[in-house]
């Protein structure tokens, strides 16, 4: 069964721009590799230019194994260099009842 996560990236200054063109990259990588299912990813944008991204792993395994795959660890060195991850829970938009973002294209 699918595993759906949402993660938050905060763009280091000056990246924002290259943050989201590896997003628009992440889901068709990791299909490569095996590791997601054919849901559509979403990636969208808060007030402060942090990216959301929900995706779907394949399975709680693929998550896993994502952890030893080569192509998967030279994946998160280049988000390393563009941004950090943040906890959901750090945005303004989620005190919200209907979190709004932008959605990036």
């Amino acid at each position: 069964m699918g595993r759906i996560v949402i993660v938050a990236y905060k763009p280091k200054p000056g990246k924002a721009e290259a943050l989201k063109e590896l997003t628009k990259t992440h889901v068709p990588r990791l299909k490569m590799e095996g590791l997601v299912t054919d849901r559509e990813p979403v990636i969208m944008e808060t007030a402060d230019g942090t990216i959301i991204e929900v995706f779907e792993w394949l399975s709680a395994e693929a998550i896993t194994q994502a952890h030893s795959n080569p192509a998967v660890h030279q994946m998160w060195a280049e988000y390393a260099a563009v941004c950090d991850y943040v906890p959901l829970n750090s945005l303004g938009e989620a005190s919200n009842m209907f979190a709004e973002f932008d959605a990036v294209g």
